[in-house]
């Protein structure tokens, strides 16, 4: 880790924020961005060793590519890129706004694609790289009110397995990373009213638990790691017996 040039996208707050200050701390140079000026400088400055921060917009094709390019030429190379940006709306499908599918889309999705195809030159130049999306358990099981971000959680790790295979023989390695619920301000404008997030509250997961997994997963080049280890077993026996697992578990999916 020690050295490595991080470029972490959603790096304001929560996820993206601890992974940046746990990166340092092992010795890498992480690279924040977010929308939020204010916030990121609040980020990096809680930050002990070496970074850099810059404003991003992951649904702008000329920012990204633009920051991109910054944080290059300021380098000299982009080892890991971390694909954190998203946010969810949970509301019920025939109550959403259009608007609101193809925000999720753009961000969750195509946030990753356009970031993704930007690090990619760069990192064919140099003959390595690696591209970890954090994404999220809700890209293979979706409950209710939450179609809208299921399905943009769903693309992206259809696009992660398609990446994977084909930039292995380029020496780029691609990870997904899937957390369940995590204890973050994702909430805030997933959940504004606090119902879900009070009811679930005893299985929510730490920041740092998510940060010391995407650590890991860029340590060892891991493809793929799913947490917490009871939620996503209990994914794989869904996906084997779904009706039966519908009438279990239903109570517990519409707790939104």
């Amino acid at each position: 880790m020690k050295g490595k040039i991080v470029l972490i996208t959603g790096a304001s707050s929560g996820i993206g924020a601890e992974t940046a200050k746990l990166l340092a701390e092992r010795g890498a140079v992480p690279v924040l961005t977010g929308r939020d000026e204010r916030r990121l400088e609040s980020s990096a400055n809680a930050i002990g060793g070496p970074c850099r921060r810059y404003r991003l917009d992951v649904t702008d094709d000329g920012d990204v590519d633009r920051v991109v390019r910054l944080a290059f030429d300021e380098f000299g190379r982009i080892d890991v890129l971390v694909n954190n940006a998203g946010f969810g709306v949970f509301e019920r499908f025939e109550d959403a706004p259009l608007l609101h599918f193809s925000e999720m889309m753009d961000t969750n999705y195509m946030g990753i694609v356009r970031c993704a195809k930007a690090v990619l030159p760069l990192m064919r130049q140099q003959g390595d790289g690696h591209i970890v999306n954090v994404i999220s358990l809700a890209g293979k099981i979706a409950t209710p009110k939450s179609a809208g971000y299921a399905a943009s959680k769903h693309a992206a790790l259809g696009l992660t397995n398609a990446m994977r295979m084909e930039l292995a023989p380029y020496g780029i390695a691609v990870s997904a990373v899937n957390p369940g619920p995590v204890d973050t301000p994702f909430f805030d404008k997933a959940d504004p009213g606090g119902a879900y997030k009070t009811s679930i509250g005893r299985y929510m997961l730490p920041q740092r638990r998510v940060a010391e997994t995407i650590a890991r997963v860029i340590e060892r080049r891991t493809p793929e790691a799913d947490l917490p280890l009871a939620l996503s077993l209990g994914i794989r026996l869904y996906g084997l017996m779904p009706r039966l697992a519908d009438r279990v578990a239903g109570r517990m999916f519409s707790r939104k």
